[in-house]
């Protein structure tokens, strides 16, 4: 399994088909970010009816037909949610469950919030049931979340994992937002917190290709996870900044030495 992040909202004019595909790995493209907010100067919450902010221009519904079709091992997920928009946090913010959650499921898929303006249990009912309707609706397959290690963050994820974790396939957990000196036995011991918080969920180890916080792919902790039996896939932070380097992270070869099968 390998996960990549295509975020879009850089604007970097980055394509699907400028990434190379592993074809022995299930290889997936989240496509970043459609967030409930206006896309005024001045955005403001709209209550769970997503707005795109990614390269629409580079990024179309033509070219995910188009990619997929190519590779039958490829899969295109959509992040919704992110960190900002318009200069300012981007706020889980409803007006009632039910309201939200019509609107949400009307409009999107897949969902990762990072800042809050609701509780612990409200969030996970709307995200929980908001999953839940689309899969039994048939329209996603696929369901992961991408909490990062703060209180506030991992409270509300910890209580949607809770009542839902069983509708939720991968943790893409952010260990690239630790610090850029972190050692394979610090991340080992991150990693089973991870564990331990999210029990019986595939934890997906992570990296940020620009190199700016967490390990990277060199330092040898994929093979560690390994061994040991607890790695299910990488996910990369992310294509947009990978392209500058062209692509070293996600060439096949780089792939294949962390010794992935397909799943």
């Amino acid at each position: 399994m390998f996960r990549n992040v295509v975020q879009g909202a850089e604007f970097k004019n980055v394509r699907f088909s400028d990434l190379p595909i592993n074809k022995n790995v299930e290889f997936h493209f989240i496509l970043s970010f459609a967030i409930d907010y206006t896309t005024s100067s001045s955005a403001s919450p709209t209550n769970g009816k997503f707005n795109i902010f990614w390269d629409t221009d580079n990024l179309t519904p033509s070219q995910v037909t188009a990619i997929k079709s190519k590779n039958s091992n490829v899969k295109v997920a959509l992040s919704l949610g992110g960190d900002s928009v318009g200069g300012g946090y981007a706020y889980f913010n409803h007006s009632s469950v039910n309201s939200w959650l019509s609107n949400a499921v009307s409009s999107l898929t897949h969902i990762i919030q990072e800042h809050f303006q609701t509780d612990p249990d409200t969030f996970a009912q709307c995200i929980g049931r908001f999953i839940s309707t689309l899969k039994k609706n048939g329209v996603i397959s696929v369901a992961s979340i991408a909490p990062y290690d703060d209180n506030q963050v991992q409270s509300h994820y910890m209580a949607l994992w809770k009542s839902y974790g069983h509708l939720i396939d991968y943790v893409n957990f952010q260990f690239y937002a630790y610090d850029q000196g972190t050692t394979v036995s610090q991340f080992m011991d991150y990693f089973e917190t991870q564990r331990s918080n999210y029990k019986g969920g595939k934890i997906l180890p992570s990296f940020i290709s620009d190199g700016s916080g967490g390990l990277s792919l060199e330092n040898g902790f994929f093979s560690k996870l390994k061994s040991e039996g607890n790695l299910h896939g990488m996910f990369v932070w992310c294509a947009d900044d990978s392209k500058a380097l062209d692509f070293e992270y996600e060439k096949p070869v780089t792939i294949s030495a962390c010794n992935f099968t397909l799943m």
